[in-house]
């Protein structure tokens, strides 16, 4: 089952897509990575999804990526005595500790830490930034704050606070519980959310070790002022525009994603856009042409991956949207303009010999008949560096672990296949020959570029470049030891 595309596609699972034929249906749709959100769903229901994805994988013969996604430290008001209560322009309104319900005056907010940080003038948003309120005066207990943008507010809302770095812990207690639950089930991706420092990624990493990859959700200011820290403890970024779009002027989100997309690339780390991608499809079998445009400027950017939330997790179209997503990257990549684009950000990268070795295969690949570039990889990086030059042909990943391979489903342009070990470089160049005939990438004298590292199976020894036909006879009679 080949892409014709190489941009990835990640699928929400939730309520709508909750059982094998649905699954099943999206990963044929186009879905090469399902994101568990660890916010929404018992343990069981999320090990049953996830039973259901490793399932699908078997069935398929194809990997497929799991990412389990962290609720992080979220913050909330308390309850109110009526449920909601209206705050007008102008009025003081009180957060404070006290668990009394709330009213048109005050109500908790259940974090010290908050109005330890807070200071005067400081902004405090609720409910995704619908209400707007100022610190006027605080205590370790209270803050006083005068309503800018009035409206309703109603139980257990969320509450950002954008001009502070808060001294959250990065992972709550249930963060911490979903995170082990997550690593026994055997997921491959972990998304931290509301990130803002690197020290958070690499408390996180204490836990994790190499049990799988994390992935750091970009969603705060912090956060991007801290950017090229955080990407550098991080193996792969999420640009979060929902609450990155509420804790800063939503007209600054785009070059910020167009920044943080290009950093992430340099870096060789997969980077995922997301949130409200194709949101009127919650309801709509049709996205609107805003949103469709939006994702193919994901796409012309660079993005690895692009992502659906709400939309195949509890829409009413799931699969259409999965469906929608794979057009839109199909077509995009298949205008010239998309090729211009890609080539003229590429950055070079050439400060070891893996580096100058995947750029001599890009290379060669776009100025001869190449059909594929085929990586030999232990750990991902000789894939991973491939992806960040955007080769014209398909790249094939061959690695004898199965996580490995999982992880690259998410990266641009990589197709994932199986091998044994080989200890002999001839027989790496039969198994890359192989895996491209079986792949439909090539046969006979069609080429391939074939990249390894001597002596086989050390991580990071990416030292040699060979060009081979795709039938095995040729090879055998053409290629030396």
């Amino acid at each position: 089952m080949r892409r014709l595309r190489n941009l990835k596609i990640v699928a929400t699972l939730g309520p709508s897509s909750n059982d094998y034929p649905t699954i099943r249906a999206l990963f044929e749709a186009g879905a090469d990575v399902f994101r568990l959100n660890m916010s929404h769903g018992s343990h069981e229901e999320i090990a049953q999804r996830h039973a259901t994805i490793r399932q699908i994988e078997a069935d398929t013969g194809r990997p497929i990526a799991i990412l389990a996604d962290l609720q992080g430290p979220k913050l909330r008001c308390g309850q109110f005595a009526n449920g909601a209560a209206e705050l007008e322009d102008g009025q003081i309104f009180r957060f404070d500790l006290d668990p009394t319900p709330g009213e048109a005056h005050r109500v908790q907010l259940p974090h010290k830490e908050i109005f330890d940080a807070l200071e005067p003038g400081a902004t405090l948003l609720v409910n995704d930034g619908k209400l707007r309120l100022r610190v006027k005066e605080h205590g370790p207990d209270f803050a006083d704050c005068e309503v800018i943008v009035g409206g309703t507010i109603s139980n257990r809302k969320g509450v950002n606070v954008p001009d502070v770095v808060l001294p959250l812990a990065a992972l709550s207690e249930k963060d911490r519980d979903d995170l082990h639950f997550a690593l026994d089930l055997g997921v491959d991706w972990v998304a931290l959310s509301f990130v803002q420092r690197p020290e958070d990624v690499i408390e996180a990493r204490e836990i994790v070790g190499t049990r799988a990859a994390i992935l750091s959700k970009i969603e705060k200011p912090a956060a991007v002022k801290a950017f090229d820290a955080i990407l550098a403890v991080s193996d792969g970024i999420m640009v979060a525009r929902g609450d990155l779009g509420v804790e800063l002027p939503v007209q600054s989100v785009p070059p910020i994603q167009k920044r943080l997309v290009r950093s992430c690339r340099a870096a060789a780390k997969p980077v995922i856009v997301a949130t409200q991608m194709l949101e009127s499809m919650i309801e709509s079998p049709m996205p609107t042409r805003a949103e469709v445009s939006d994702v193919a400027s994901a796409i012309y950017e660079g993005a690895d991956a692009v992502m659906l939330s709400a939309e195949s997790a509890a829409g009413r179209y799931p699969v259409e949207a999965v469906t929608m997503m794979d057009n839109v990257a199909v077509e995009v990549e298949s205008d010239p303009t998309y090729r211009s684009v890609i080539e003229a950000s590429r950055q070079a990268e050439r400060s070891t010999v893996a580096d100058g070795i995947v750029s001599a295969a890009r290379e060669i690949a776009e100025t001869t008949d190449i059909k594929a570039i085929c990586c030999f990889t232990e750990s991902g990086t000789t894939a991973l560096k491939t992806s960040r030059e955007r080769p014209r042909v398909p790249i094939l990943a061959l690695t004898p672990f199965p996580a490995t391979g999982r992880r690259l489903c998410l990266s641009w342009g990589i197709n994932c296949y199986y091998n044994e070990k080989v200890e002999r470089f001839k027989m790496a160049v039969v198994s890359a020959a192989r895996a491209a005939r079986a792949g439909g990438y090539g046969e006979g004298e069609d080429k391939i570029i074939v990249i390894a590292g001597l002596p086989f199976n050390i991580p990071g020894s990416t030292n040699i470049l060979r060009v081979a036909p795709c039938e095995e006879r040729l090879i055998f009679n053409l290629e030396p030891e």
